[in-house]
């Protein structure tokens, strides 16, 4: 067996596992950094200029983070291209270059990580539920995790009858209707999950119509990836408190999950009955809270820009510099938005160091 395969034999068993010591978390960590200096050259680079080497690298906390911009300057990769890889796109403007790209040899770990955590943070014991996708299937968009993750949730803890609400047509407001009339006429629970952006569009067609749902109790909702553009914005306190009230789901019940292209793990919260909400990941990811140019973590009660370690980032690199602000709460982080001033200034100066450490 290769070191590859090797790596995500161990991968699997570790994220199929319950939970895992610091200790254990850090065996892994330095072993996938040892993996990933190895063979993946930009990266190596990069942790060459930072005076990190697997001799130096003692926690996974020292392991050099990567800007995630860097994602669009180069290929990051530990495994050569095949014919059969997967690569998922962050969105924004058309052109390779301007879009950053995760590439995937295989979606074993990436598929593991979203079941595992998913099955614990949304589903909450329940094992299906009839489903309303509010995003385009991965034929539509075959580059999108996004369109990947939600296609995991249909087919792994949707019923039968769960579907696709949004297609090359926009939505299908009438289907959606009717589904949320049975659910409500039947007292079968029922989940709606789909882009921030696709519920503020449902949210704004209800209005119109004049209609407005009480879904049974164990019906809850997930949205995420914010609005790009892609519709009006709302305040976090206006749109869950629009949700709670067009689809009779207690904020408890209406989960965020933040994620990335750049990474391979999900983080949730436990509703939005409290703003901001905690986010908090699984037993394979940790989490600190850095000053951007220096790589150093803030003092205790200060906001940071948020590293994360991803074991399941087996292929690209483990630990992504973000452009978030977050802040330390019990149980986990406050996520306070996107980095501006300073902080902004400090990711784009990483960036430039990566791409020129990388170039060297």
């Amino acid at each position: 067996m290769d070191k590859a395969a090797s790596l995500v034999a161990d991968l699997l068993a570790f994220i199929a596992q319950d939970a895992c010591t610091d200790d254990q978390f850090d065996q892994l960590a330095l072993r996938q950094f040892a993996y990933q200096y190895e063979s993946n050259t930009p990266f190596r680079s990069f942790c060459q200029r930072r005076g990190a080497t697997p001799r130096n690298v003692r926690a996974w906390s020292d392991i050099p983070a990567v800007p995630i911009d860097a994602f669009k300057a180069m290929e990051l990769r530990s495994e050569p291209a095949s014919a059969t890889e997967r690569v998922f796109m962050t969105s924004g403007t058309t052109g390779r270059a301007a879009r950053g790209r995760h590439f995937h040899p295989q979606l074993d770990v990436y598929d593991l990580s979203m079941k595992r955590y998913f099955a614990q943070r949304f589903m909450q014991g329940a094992e299906r539920l009839p489903m309303a996708i509010l995003f385009p299937d991965e034929q539509a968009m075959p580059n999108s995790s996004l369109a990947h993750y939600l296609a995991l949730a249909k087919s792994e803890f949707g019923t039968a009858d769960s579907r696709y609400f949004l297609g090359s047509e926009g939505l299908d407001i009438p289907g959606l209707c009717a589904a949320l009339d049975e659910s409500q006429r039947s007292g079968q629970p029922y989940a709606l999950l789909g882009a921030s952006f696709s519920l503020v569009h449902v949210m704004d067609a209800l209005r119109a119509q004049g209609r407005r749902f009480q879904l049974p109790e164990g019906s809850r909702i997930l949205d995420t990836g914010g609005y790009k553009g892609q519709s009006r914005e709302l305040p976090l306190e206006e749109f869950y408190a629009d949700l709670s009230d067009l689809l009779g789901v207690p904020r408890t019940h209406c989960i965020n999950m933040y994620g990335m292209t750049e990474l391979s793990t999900q983080f949730y919260d436990d509703g939005n009955a409290v703003l901001p909400s905690v986010k908090s990941g699984p037993h394979w990811i940790r989490s600190r809270l850095v000053e951007p140019v220096t790589g150093r973590s803030v003092a205790a009660g200060e906001r940071g820009i948020l590293v994360h370690c991803d074991l399941a980032n087996y292929n690209a690199v483990s630990t992504i510099l973000t452009e978030d602000v977050g802040l330390w709460a019990d149980g986990g982080f406050l996520l306070l938005g996107r980095a501006e001033g300073a902080a902004a200034k400090g990711c784009s100066l990483a960036v430039d160091e990566f791409v020129k450490a990388a170039s060297a």
